[in-house]
């Protein structure tokens, strides 16, 4: 159980806790008071207490500049493995040694027990009704930071249970092959690159993983998604090889290629208009470029060099309105986007996972891939089936670690769920007025209960 993190208090209750209670080097974590997603790391040194502002960009979390990582946890065992890391602005040590542990368990919510008693679990159809439900009791309890973070606040704090290795990443020979060297792969989950030469140590690397719903029941089509990172210049000819090994057909960017000024993607296909361009054992040309409101559309015509013949096309959706150290402000277009990139994977015979992939790959790549998820398993079972949003992230997690990193993304999840069935709703309306019209309509000018039971039918299989 991780017992160094103080869920409500201030910097001077943090400072008052760390006197009474602590020694030289040790520490808690607390929510930040000025920025919501942000965190304070407060440290006794001898007689006095400083704070370190934890930064959750929404793709990781670091010390303002310092290391990357995907969660937490990862960050603050980092640090307290690596003393001689963190450091004051007056290069003083600051020395991470001893947990000071949250005095009242019974609020402490990295607590397991707590997921006993709550249900997240709610009818999709009902799912309005939950999310006024926690924003209600985000404003009783503003300054308990209750609602939709304190759920995600739970979910945070199961981080600490997945313990699945990646040591692939960590290996000497793959250390550059990551965009942020703690934001890792999971080893059982990693795609293998299949062309990879056994001599050469590492050829088979990327960071990548499978991503599969396992919720939806077994007797159901799973879709499959790669969540995987941005390319590193040094990245794309791996990239592309995972895409024709995968025989993937879509590819969904959620990144612009630089935001403020860093470079979160670098560009993997050529510009629209020029040549082609080489990566790797790849020849990749742009045919057709397209931008729609919030998106961009390109269709790339992949060549294998190693064999001239075989070309493949390739549907590259780049989302631009996600703003950095945000969500979109309306699910509707997120929706919309998901709809199209579904459209087209639908109509390509036997087509591969879905690549899905951000600045580190678990951001808003587990945003998107979670929003796809639910709406699946709606469409699946009905408007009247069980969702939980929660628990679809935590499965997800069990695959690349840090997926949704933020409680505006857990939220925007929910809303973009909320907006869906809602329009699912009107469209049932709709069909049920357009029906019962049709059936006015025909009643008034025939009487032939057989014709009547004919166009109903030939109405009913044009609209399915």
């Amino acid at each position: 159980m991780v017992r160094w993190f103080h869920r409500d208090i201030t910097g001077l209750e943090a400072e008052a806790r760390l006197k009474a209670r602590g020694v030289h080097g040790s520490f808690l974590v607390r929510p930040s008071r000025k920025r919501p997603e942000d965190f304070s790391l407060s440290v006794r040194l001898e007689d006095s207490v400083t704070h370190i502002r934890i930064q959750n960009t929404g793709d990781y979390y670091d010390l303002y500049g310092g290391e990357q990582f995907a969660t937490l946890t990862e960050l603050v065992e980092y640090y307290t493995g690596q003393h001689e890391c963190l450091q004051d602005t007056d290069g003083t040590l600051i020395p991470l040694k001893y947990p000071l542990n949250c005095s009242d368990p019974t609020s402490e919510r990295w607590y397991h027990g707590y997921l006993s008693g709550y249900s997240t679990r709610v009818n999709a159809a009902d799912i309005e009704s939950r999310m006024k439900e926690l924003d209600k009791k985000s404003e009783k309890e503003e300054s308990s930071k209750a609602g939709f973070w304190e759920e995600f606040d739970a979910l945070q704090k199961q981080e600490s249970n997945l313990l699945y290795e990646r040591t692939e990443g960590q290996r000497p020979e793959n250390k550059s092959k990551n965009r942020y060297k703690n934001i890792l792969p999971f080893d059982h989950t990693r795609v293998i690159l299949q062309s990879g030469d056994p001599d050469i140590p590492g050829s088979d690397y990327i960071n990548a993983n499978y991503v599969t719903n396992q919720l939806i029941g077994e007797d159901e089509p799973s879709k499959r998604f790669i969540a995987c990172q941005g390319c590193l210049l040094s990245t794309t000819g791996d990239f592309w090889q995972m895409i024709w090994q995968e025989n993937s057909r879509v590819i969904v960017m959620t990144t612009k290629e630089i935001e403020k000024g860093r470079t979160k993607c670098v560009p993997y296909w050529p510009d629209v208009g020029a040549d082609g361009k080489e990566f790797g054992n790849f020849w990749v040309e742009v045919l057709t470029e397209h931008e729609a409101m919030e998106y961009k559309v390109r269709t790339l015509r992949v060549s294998s060099l190693q064999d001239s013949g075989r070309t493949r096309d390739i549907f590259h959706y780049q989302y631009l309105s996600w703003p950095d150290h945000g969500v979109p402000a309306d699910p509707g277009g997120v929706l919309s986007f998901l709809g199209e990139v579904n459209r087209i994977q639908e109509s390509i015979p036997a087509a591969g996972p879905i690549i899905v992939h951000c600045s580190a790959g678990i951001g808003r790549t587990g945003t998107i891939i979670a929003i796809d998820m639910l709406v699946d398993t709606i469409q699946t079972k009905g408007l009247d089936c069980d969702i939980d949003v929660q628990k679809t992230i935590q499965m997800v997690r069990s695959q690349r670690s840090g997926m949704v990193q933020t409680e505006a993304q857990y939220r925007f999840i929910y809303a973009s769920i909320a907006q869906y069935i809602d329009s699912a709703k009107h469209k049932l309306q709709a069909l049920e007025v357009q029906e019962v019209w049709w059936m006015e309509s025909i009643g008034s000018h025939y009487s032939d209960p057989l014709l009547i039971s004919r166009v109903t039918a030939v109405y009913s299989t044009d609209n399915s």
